[in-house]
């Protein structure tokens, strides 16, 4: 039961948003920018570490959203976010998304956890400047967002279907378009 009155009954971040609305522009519109704005890694990978960090912090309905979003974005689909989530470091992905989820795991433990090792080893691998900045930004945001939702009590729906058909949505329309707010107000953005 959740620990606000949510008359919506809209699941996770959606009923957050439907009980104070003055807060869902500013949190999807970062959720835009960061996950489906102009970058050098795709929208796939960017929802991949959403839904890493969220895994990291159990939290049950962003992570399930935003397994769904990536999967919906990345030719391996679900296969491939399974095994990022299970096992990080020895999933097939290429090695600088592998040290950039190294990154979003040590901001998911706490900013100072980011090193500077860490970095150099992503630049390593060939990550620019604005990839880990976003890294780091993407992992602080779901560390705010699984918090919102899970601080909360929110409702988390068991049946994938209920995030893959989000998923559709978020894949077509985005987060801060005014006809994804309507269209996911049942399922919506998993922040």
């Amino acid at each position: 039961m959740p620990h606000v009155t949510i008359d919506s009954g809209e699941p996770g971040i959606r009923g957050l948003f439907a009980f104070r609305p003055e807060t869902a522009g500013p949190l999807n519109a970062l959720a835009e920018v960061l996950l489906r704005g102009d970058n050098t890694l795709s929208r796939g990978e960017r929802e991949l570490i959403a839904a890493y960090v969220s895994g990291l912090n159990e939290c049950r309905y962003c992570t399930a959203s935003h397994s769904a979003f990536a999967a919906a974005q990345l030719p391996e689909g679900m296969d491939l976010v399974d095994r990022v989530r299970a096992d990080a470091a020895g999933a097939e992905i290429s090695p600088k998304l592998r040290a950039l989820l190294a990154i979003a795991a040590a901001v998911q433990r706490g900013g100072r956890e980011v090193t500077g090792d860490l970095v150099a080893a992503a630049r390593a691998e060939g990550a620019t400047e604005l990839e880990v900045h976003d890294t780091v930004l993407i992992a602080a945001a779901f560390c705010m967002f699984n918090r919102y939702v899970d601080g909360l009590d929110t409702h988390a729906p068991d049946d994938p279907a209920v995030y893959a058909a989000a998923a559709e949505r978020i894949v077509t329309r985005g987060y801060g378009h005014p006809a994804a707010a309507r269209s996911t107000e049942q399922a919506g953005h998993g922040g």
